[in-house]
């Protein structure tokens, strides 16, 4: 089984609606494959979150009986019933659909919540790992302009690639990677004994959402859009603001000083 055919049983796998040989089968995949093991760790984490009780809301019981003390009675008594309950009836139904519509919009919160986590999830595994297995560098070089050059015909899109050296955080190559379901250009910083690892990709729309700054188990990761990309920075570093704020004026600057 190779990796795209385990993308297509995944959910099934997650969901045990695959028989026994084909779940021996991802199963097997999986422990020999670093990659899809984050992928199903973060679709793992996102189900879980799903089964919130929390995303599900019940009607109150009282605003279905108010409901149904507003409903004209069955046949020959509906004629002798006053039109005043019909307003009474509208204002009751409009009431229902604006909680309808307040509940679903703080679902639809709590989904991109979720969602968000993932996403820092999956790009925190892929900086642990890149470290743990030798993988961290496909390009390495402090020239942003061998570079940048690199991913030239390996992705759809153009990376940018910024000399920070001077602000302390010197450039040591690039790599191809996924996050999301998304091919990802990762650029690798050094701050000190710390690595940084800086995914960017295409901002386009149904994408998974960018989190601004959170922290998995001591790692920080700050997410934001801009010039139609999306980048996310990961690391263990305190100076990780001070990377981000550096990285966007150099990119705001235009100015490539090597």
């Amino acid at each position: 089984m190779n990796c795209t055919e385990l993308h297509t049983l995944m959910h099934a796998y997650l969901d045990d609606e695959l028989d026994a040989v084909r779940s021996a089968e991802v199963a097997q995949h999986l422990a020999g494959c670093p990659e899809c093991m984050a992928r199903h760790r973060a679709a793992e984490i996102l189900q879980q979150s799903l089964r919130d009780p929390l995303l599900r809301h019940a009607a109150p019981a009282a605003l279905a009986a108010r409901i149904r003390a507003h409903l004209p009675d069955d046949a020959p008594a509906r004629s002798r019933r006053p039109s005043w309950r019909w307003p009474a009836l509208s204002a009751a139904l409009a009431a229902s659909l604006l909680a309808m519509i307040a509940i679903a919009g703080w679902q639809v919160a709590q989904l991109r919540a979720h969602r968000d986590d993932a996403l820092v999830t999956e790009a925190v595994s892929d900086h642990v790992r890149s470290l743990l297995a030798a993988h961290l560098i496909d390009v390495q070089s402090t020239d942003q302009h061998k570079v940048k050059p690199w991913f030239d015909g390996r992705l759809d899109f153009s990376p940018q690639v910024k000399d920070l050296d001077a602000q302390g955080f010197v450039l040591i190559g690039g790599r191809l990677d996924v996050l999301g379901d998304e091919r990802v250009a990762a650029l690798v910083y050094k701050r000190h004994l710390h690595m940084i690892n800086l995914f960017q990709w295409p901002a386009i729309d149904g994408s998974a959402a960018v989190p601004k700054e959170q922290a998995r188990n001591g790692y920080h990761a700050i997410g934001w859009r801009e010039g139609g990309m999306q980048f996310l920075a990961v690391s263990d570093t305190a100076d990780l603001n001070a990377f981000v704020q550096d990285f966007r004026a150099a990119v705001a600057v235009g100015s490539e000083p090597r």
